[in-house]
């Protein structure tokens, strides 16, 4: 009984965290007279990769270089293929010129980056794979750069801004700025610590019915670890701000190559045994599928069709990582 109260406890607080998260954004966005996908990255993307980051850091000081890139790897596939996959079969939203032009081209690039990165040995005398600090500090240097010139560019987009995010509204606008980023920084936390308790307590559930812990790290755990991404994106289209949730889902697979790579790998370098060609493989396709389907049934969009192939793919390729590894 105690398990299923905190269950539904952690849900309320990520659906609480993710409405005012979303809210809170939007406002912000408004206040600093940018748009909404560049506060999808900067505020959503970034603050819903924290575990990520934490979990790439704690691997690169134990020495583990192998589970700090595959967190990043597992996450990005995630993120597109289920995330923004089951978003637009719910709520199917429109992609800007400047989302096919420079956003999800720079997704590409930064995928191929961090395979190059991470694929030392096929060069002429170097005997393993790793991502120095030299590899890390550029990373870093990138992402400034990269959201540097996209919020540059997103000042100016604003003022002549004619796209569906106009529509986005906030209960939060007009407050002052240091009530918004606090509100963001609560609803934050409250999402972040309602997911892992659905979560924990979802896996407990599940044990007590006798479901095994294969199946349960394979259904349960991969979509609960994912949870706070979800609501986030969900609730972001629903309340008209399609490029939100864009700018998390982006944004969060940008800052985990860029960002969370790079800071772990300035920590500690992080050296490679076992490079797996299909996951980096899978995570190209899929940033290149976001571009291919901006083009393919409704222009300009995703929609509902292409969030059904992405989840079948992400539902393919779970199946064979289960059934070859």
């Amino acid at each position: 009984m105690i398990t299923v109260l905190l269950l539904i406890s952690g849900l309320a607080l990520l659906l609480a965290g993710a409405n005012f998260l979303v809210d809170s954004a939007i406002a912000i966005a408004r206040r600093a007279k940018v748009s909404d996908f560049i506060i999808g990255i900067a505020v959503v993307g970034i603050g819903t990769s924290l575990p990520e980051l934490y979990v790439s850091v704690s691997s690169a000081l134990q020495g583990m270089g192998d589970m700090a890139v595959g967190n990043v790897v597992g996450s990005n596939i995630c993120n597109i293929l289920l995330i923004l996959g089951l978003t637009t079969i719910i709520t199917p939203f429109s992609v800007t010129r400047q989302n096919m032009a420079r956003d999800i081209p720079f997704g590409i690039l930064v995928s191929i980056l961090l395979l190059l990165l991470c694929s030392d040995t096929l060069f002429p005398r170097i005997t393993q794979n790793e991502i120095g600090r030299l590899d890390a500090f550029v990373f870093l240097l990138i992402f400034a750069g990269y959201m540097a010139i996209a919020t540059l560019h997103s000042r100016k987009e604003e003022k002549s801004r004619h796209e569906n995010e106009e529509n986005a509204t906030s209960r939060l606008s007009g407050r002052p700025a240091l009530l918004l980023w606090t509100v963001a920084a609560v609803s934050l936390a409250a999402l972040l610590y309602g997911g892992n308790l659905f979560l924990d307590n979802t896996v407990a559930l599940a044990r007590q019915w006798g479901i095994s812990d294969k199946v349960v790290s394979l259904t349960i755990v991969a979509v609960g670890t994912s949870l706070p991404e979800l609501v986030t994106c969900i609730i972001a289209a629903a309340k008209k701000a399609p490029q939100l949730a864009l700018g998390n889902v982006l944004g969060s697979n940008i800052f985990n190559i860029l960002g969370i790579l790079g800071i772990s790998g300035l920590i500690r370098p992080l050296v490679l045994e076992d490079i797996n060609i299909i996951d980096f493989g899978v995570m190209i396709l899929a940033a290149v599928l976001t571009f291919v389907c901006a083009f393919t049934f409704k222009r300009h969009a995703i929609d509902r069709h292409e969030g059904i192939i992405f989840v079948a793919i992400y539902i393919a390729y779970i199946s064979c990582t289960v059934i070859f590894n």
